[in-house]
């Protein structure tokens, strides 16, 4: 076990505020396992936009100050807590969350959230599994309720979600569509499942995607930015469609008219809500898809830890996403 008085190197955030509150620290203590616990030493962090409105202090919910962000770890066990049966000093996981945050050398988690990684899988790939495939399961599975033979649509499909949901849709008999921003985007988007790709940024791009469908629209749609596009999506749904909310960063005004006319749905997801439940039949899924290997996760920019904030600004200002941004330590 790492000894009381080691240090690590982390991320602290002592106040809310732009990405420049990402503070490198260097005399942090390294954080000791309790009951159900495990400590990681952490090989690479997924950086997720989620934890950009906590630290900017838009987020519904804010931790204590000082914290250190990060879910996503992907590393080596360093030492286990009492009780902690499914893995051992020396395993290669990765996490769908954190106690002690995993922008750090060394971060806690609870044993419930730490699952081994193949061997097939580097550490920047664990990282970009979490939240991204946990939340595109959530949203396809459990909330949408999708069935072999149905049409989605993944609105932003080249960023790690979008990634995500593209494989898993497509490992779930879907007809698969996606929207990206820029043409490596739309490459990305059909070399990871989508059938078809458009460009989102063109004119009468949802022109194109209802022609697509012949004229009978989408079953469901995964959402990454429902502020600009919500209004539209419900436009292109087939009837009995459902829009799934994976993302928003401000309001949006739409005609409730559009969901009577199809009897639509329109469906928050947030990960946070699963039950173990919920996270123990989708991590069983997803174990699968890595075993099968179509669960193949595809990083994107990868940043030092002291580079965090960089991090943050590239991926709420990136031109058009291109797989999961990563931080290594």
């Amino acid at each position: 076990m790492v000894s009381l008085d080691k240090l690590m190197r982390a991320i602290r955030v002592s106040e809310f505020g732009a990405p420049a509150v990402l503070q490198l620290c260097s005399g942090v203590t390294v954080p000791q396992p309790a009951l159900r616990q495990v400590l990681i030493h952490v090989r690479a962090c997924g950086v997720n936009p989620v934890e950009t409105y906590i630290r900017s202090g838009s987020y519904a919910r804010k931790p204590s100050l000082p914290y250190t962000p990060g879910s996503d770890v992907a590393g080596v066990v360093e030492a286990v807590g009492e009780g902690v049966t499914r893995v051992k000093k020396g395993d290669r996981v990765f996490t769908t969350a954190t106690e002690s945050g995993g922008y750090a050398e060394f971060t806690i988690a609870a044993d419930g959230c730490v699952h081994k990684l193949p061997a097939a899988l580097d550490f920047t790939q664990g990282a970009a599994i979490g939240i991204p495939y946990f939340t595109a399961f959530r949203a396809l599975v459990h909330k949408a309720h999708v069935k072999a033979g149905e049409t989605v649509l993944i609105h932003g499909a080249s960023g790690g979600v979008g990634v995500a949901a593209c494989q898993l849709s497509r490992a779930l008999g879907l007809t698969v569509l996606g929207t990206a921003g820029t043409s490596d985007g739309m490459k990305l988007a059909l070399s990871n499942g989508a059938h078809l790709a458009f460009n989102h940024r063109e004119e009468g791009y949802t022109d194109k995607i209802l022609e697509a469908t012949e004229g009978g629209g989408v079953d469901v749609i995964v959402e990454m930015l429902s502020n600009k596009n919500l209004s539209k999506d419900l436009q292109m749904l087939a009837y009995g469609g459902r829009v799934t909310i994976v993302g928003s960063r401000g309001p949006i005004e739409i005609n409730p008219r559009d969901t009577m006319a199809k009897e639509s749905s329109i469906i928050g997801v947030a990960l946070f809500f699963a039950t173990p439940e919920e996270e123990k039949e989708c991590a069983a899924l997803l174990y699968a898809g890595m075993e099968a290997g179509w669960l193949r996760p595809v990083v994107g920019s990868q940043y030092p830890l002291d580079k965090a904030a960089q991090a943050h600004h590239d991926i709420m200002e990136s031109p058009g996403a291109a797989g999961k941004i990563v931080l290594t330590m």
